[in-house]
């Protein structure tokens, strides 16, 4: 029962993109940062490190390593229930990577084309911490050191990590030449943008109103075709004094589409605003 319990399509959707957002960030590691000494911090920006420095030693390896650090580290310091999915996630990334360079050996980059493979080392990993971010799970590596610091500190954990990706970053440039250590401080800056993009993307939906002398048609497809519910109330033209029945209700872009196809056919007088919104909260959508 307990297994059935923990079973539910909630979970499996969780644990699925859990899996998806770390596997997009190996993927982008080890084929596009590692190869190129894209250090940006992290974790995987010093197991990029430690593998130039430590013979034999690659970055699959000391990221299980350095996490395992973390997690014993986070255990002593933080109770069982906030590590609980952190843990996971430390060891997914780890093991993910670690099967990419048994699988698919690279000793070169890919191209010669650093800023192509730069692009792809921000924008494919920075779409990996969305995934993670959009559901509320934890990254884990020094998302651990965040959690430490945010409960015996008064630091603002935002900063703090910032600065400690910065050193990394600047660790590169001393290893690897000025060169890549810009790379590594732009690549810090771009995933930040990147990532705020693709959850806007993400979750966006569409506030649509709707102005119409008949509503109830309207009404009947909103909640008998897309299953969704409306506001309606009344409203009065200001030029015309006429009355008229507005409908408010937020919708899927292809609902939307379906929604604005639909009223273009039944009612073609409608007046209609569509508005996107970032964040959507309550049944049907995202729950607080």
């Amino acid at each position: 029962m307990k297994v059935k319990h923990l079973l539910t399509p909630e979970n499996i959707r969780y644990f699925l993109l859990l899996n998806l957002g770390q596997l997009l960030t190996a993927l982008g590691t080890y084929i596009f940062k590692t190869p190129n000494h894209l250090a940006m911090g992290g974790t995987t920006g010093l197991s990029i490190i430690a593998s130039s420095l430590i013979a034999n030693m690659n970055v699959g390896t000391f990221m299980l390593i350095l996490n395992a650090v973390l997690v014993a580290l986070g255990l002593i310091c933080l109770d069982f229930k906030t590590m609980a999915g952190t843990i996971y996630s430390s060891f997914a990334l780890s093991i993910f990577i670690t099967v990419l360079e048994w699988v698919w050996p690279l000793s070169a980059p890919l191209t010669d084309d650093l800023f192509l493979e730069f692009c792809f080392a921000v924008i494919l990993p920075a779409a990996g911490s969305a995934i993670l971010f959009n559901i509320g799970a934890s990254s884990g590596g020094t998302d651990i050191i965040a959690l430490i610091l945010a409960k015996h500190t008064s630091l603002e954990i935002g900063k703090s990590l910032f600065v400690s990706d910065f050193l990394i970053a600047l660790a590169a440039g001393a290893l690897y030449g000025p060169r890549i250590c810009l790379y590594c401080v732009l690549g810090l800056l771009a995933k930040a943008f990147v990532m705020d993009g693709i959850i806007d993307g993400i979750n966006v939906r569409k506030y649509i109103t709707i102005v119409s002398h008949d509503p109830e048609p309207i009404l009947d497809f909103i909640m008998k075709s897309l299953h969704r519910s409306a506001t309606i109330y009344e409203a009065q033209g200001a030029y015309t004094h006429e009355p008229l029945q507005v409908i408010s209700t937020v919708l899927s872009r292809r609902e939307a589409m379906l929604l604005r196809n639909y009223i273009k056919k039944t009612d073609p007088k409608s007046f209609i605003t569509i508005v996107n919104s970032s964040e959507t909260i309550g049944k049907g959508f995202r729950s607080l």
